[in-house]
């Protein structure tokens, strides 16, 4: 289900995530947690491991959310359990007699006999419970930026937020206090959209290219989503951790012909990350370069 070249060391980004909201949150909305089983107490961030437990057991699932990267449970306590997948996270609705994943960290048992499990083989997933009228100041979420289909975001808005920046492009779509949700995959897939090379500085970019950006944004990210569409089973059958992610047009394509002017693609890292754009048709030098 994956397509080459994704995955491996990629954070699951909004669409993926929003992808794990819309297949569970069918399979658990209306669900009472009868029990918890924790296999490992440090997933729980806020509050203890002990007192998650106990105020999370009998309350009823109401729904689920997503805000950026993070996802929400609603429950009928007015209180809310808010996770983060981190690298290697997988959410899962299971019966109970599918197998167990080796690094099986947290269990829920619902009152259907489903049992919502939380796998991560490198444990830096995180829990948080919040109870109704507690102020957050554990989760982070505060600090992020508004969601990439928000109506604030126009090339305006971009261009007055990181217009002065002396940073690359890339890393400004990167920051989770600008736009939430914005991952490394979906950053190469914006830029080539727009015809932007991710290593220009963002104080270089004219309005027509903020706009083009304001316009990629949610476009890619929709795409990203729908590309993601998946039943409960499929879903299940890749253990919550196999994203469909296709076809891409940048991302992970460094030495294949670009789609757009048939000219290779070049692989660029930016504070860490792996950027893959088109030398061509992307605009590397501040000459505009018209769509193809």
């Amino acid at each position: 289900m994956s397509e080459p070249g994704v995955g491996g060391d990629e954070m699951p980004e909004l669409p993926e995530v929003e992808t794990v909201r819309r297949v569970l949150e069918p399979q658990v909305r209306g669900r009472k947690i009868e029990k918890i089983v924790l296999n490992r107490l440090e997933v729980i961030a806020h509050p203890s491991a002990e007192e998650f437990e106990r105020k999370v057991s009998g309350q009823r699932i109401t729904g689920m959310g997503r805000r950026g990267k993070f996802l929400s449970i609603a429950l009928d306590g007015k209180d809310t359990i808010w996770l983060h997948l981190r690298m290697t996270g997988q959410l899962l609705v299971t019966p109970p007699e599918f197998p167990k994943e080796k690094h099986t960290h947290l269990v829920f048992y619902l009152d259907d006999g489903q049992e919502i499990r939380f796998i991560d083989a490198r444990r830096f997933g995180r829990f948080w419970l919040l109870q109704e009228g507690e102020t957050d100041i554990f989760t982070g979420i505060e600090k992020l930026g508004p969601e990439p289909f928000a109506p604030i975001l126009t090339g305006d808005w971009l261009q007055k937020r990181l217009g002065k920046r002396k940073k690359s492009i890339k890393e400004c779509l990167l920051d989770q206090s600008i736009l939430a949700g914005i991952g490394n995959i979906h950053g190469d897939e914006i830029l080539f959209w727009a015809r932007v090379a991710p290593g220009r500085m963002a104080c270089s970019l004219e309005m027509k290219e903020w706009e083009r950006l304001a316009v990629a944004i949610p476009a890619m990210l929709e795409k990203g989503i729908e590309d993601n569409r998946m039943t409960p089973e499929e879903y299940l059958a890749g253990k919550g951790k196999e994203y469909r992610n296709g076809p891409l047009l940048a991302y992970g394509r460094e030495g294949q012909p670009c789609p757009r002017c048939s000219k290779t693609f070049c692989r660029i890292r930016l504070a860490g990350r792996s950027s893959t754009y088109c030398p061509a048709c992307q605009n590397e030098n501040g000459v505009d370069i018209q769509e193809k």
